[in-house]
């Protein structure tokens, strides 16, 4: 869909503790659950549906399939001509969008508060009554095959993580693209845009989160009179996301017009979903702080401005995901520095962790980053529907947010020692160099 100006890719740090902002839940007979957040600082309200479907849904044949269907949800019903939904939108002074995940899909409105009504209208319209006509589909397929050849066929570097995915996360629903692989995507049919539609796209698998300037009393009367009437729908039995054992170490080199070469590291670890203790979570998200966490923090100190090996570095932890989590590193090294002498860098910087955990300060100022972050989320309405539709989505329970500050506060140095010990290991592992065309 049109750009999206919001990180799709929810850092762990908007979990932010809101217990002075009333918060209520309820669920419609149809099983629709609904999430409403009172913020009665400003006149606005922002309205998303989240369906518990995303890319690792897909099966191996039909790659690209959720992400299609997010652009056909704009494109017609029995009573909205296509483009006609954003049209409304915009005629009414709102905004609108969607975004597709590998975990789930999301659709969002944002308004002065009186519009409440038609966003909810808005938004059980296309759920009831989705077109979804051969012509239409085969010309918006065309969008989205366009799409993938500007954002990752015709970069070299999109390429290069794109392919790195496919060895980081082997034998699961996070190894192909969201967009879809492009031989598969081709060949996509409308039919199977219906199927996915009914399949998913039903209340039983969805949530409601309206944000903003509303009231638990004022929503609950408008949600029952346009979604009340929808079928529960019967969507696929899920099997239950556990811990995966080691995978081994993993290693490719790829040789691509890239201009400068890149280290990719990534390690296959719990996120809060699967981890066997909820400890696990927060101690890795203090480990990617405490080595990745600002200007101060070991590797920028290190090896971008100590010993000069790296010109940027990245290093954090995806830990919100039904499936398990990722731990992963990004380095561009300065000219001279071999992509194996980076390597070795970064891998002494966490052994160092492993053997000795960090200092207090260390862990006070980490802390510190995240609640300077989390103040700045208070602000946003759109973030805090953001927060609780993510949690309710992966089926987390949405007062976790309010017990982060609390949790984090709770994790010793020896955890996240622990941390890097028993999960940033080789058998976990997968390392990429991408080198430009031509080079040794």
């Amino acid at each position: 869909m049109k750009p999206l100006l919001i990180a799709l890719g929810l850092s762990l740090i908007t979990l932010t503790a809101r217990a002075e902002l009333p918060t209520h839940e309820f669920q419609l007979d149809n099983g629709l659950d609904v999430l409403v957040r009172e913020d009665h600082r400003a006149p606005v309200i922002t309205v998303m549906v989240w369906f518990k479907a995303g890319s690792i849904d897909e099966a191996p044949y039909e790659t690209g399939l959720a992400h299609v269907l997010e652009h056909m949800m704009f494109k017609g019903s029995k009573r909205l001509d296509a483009g006609e939904f954003s049209r409304t939108v915009a005629r009414f002074g709102g905004s609108d969008n969607a975004f597709t995940s590998y975990d789930f899909t999301a659709y969002f409105q944002q308004y002065e508060a009186s519009r409440l009504p038609l966003a909810l209208e808005l938004e059980a319209e296309r759920l009831k009554n989705l077109k979804i006509d051969d012509e239409s589909f085969r010309r918006e397929l065309q969008v989205v095959m366009e799409e993938r050849r500007q954002r990752t066929d015709d970069k070299p570097t999109a390429l290069a993580w794109e392919k790195f995915q496919a060895v980081a996360r082997p034998g699961t629903g996070y190894a192909h693209p969201i967009i879809g692989w492009r031989d598969q995507l081709a060949q996509l049919q409308p039919q199977q845009a219906r199927d996915w539609y009914d399949r998913f796209y039903v209340p039983g698998n969805a949530t409601l989160v309206i944000a903003g300037d509303v009231t638990a009393e004022q929503v609950r009367p408008l949600v029952e009179k346009f979604f009340a009437d929808l079928p529960r729908g019967e969507t696929p039995p899920r099997p239950e996301t556990t811990l995966n054992p080691p995978p081994g170490e993993r290693r490719m080199t790829l040789r691509l017009p890239v201009r400068v070469p890149a280290l990719y590291m990534s390690y296959n670890v719990p996120s809060l979903t699967t981890a066997d203790h909820q400890d696990d979570f927060y101690a890795l998200t203090m480990l990617g702080g405490v080595l990745d966490g600002g200007t101060s923090a070991r590797m920028e100190s290190n090896l971008v401005r100590g010993q000069r090996l790296a010109a940027g570095l990245g290093a954090g932890y995806d830990g919100l995901q039904r499936g398990n989590g990722t731990f992963t590193i990004t380095a561009t090294p300065n000219p001279e520095v071999s992509l194996d002498e980076l390597e070795a860098a970064i891998k002494a910087e966490i052994e160092e962790i492993a053997e000795q955990p960090p200092s207090e300060a260390e862990m006070d100022r980490v802390r510190a980053g995240v609640l300077a972050e989390q103040i700045y989320q208070r602000d946003s309405v759109m973030g805090q529907a953001m927060e609780l539709g993510t949690l309710s989505v992966l089926g987390l329970d949405w007062r976790l947010a309010g017990q982060f500050d609390d949790n984090l506060e709770a994790v010793t140095p020896e955890q996240v020692q622990q941390a890097a010990r028993k999960w940033l290991v080789a058998e976990r592992s997968a390392v990429a160099h991408v080198i430009p065309e031509g080079e040794e």
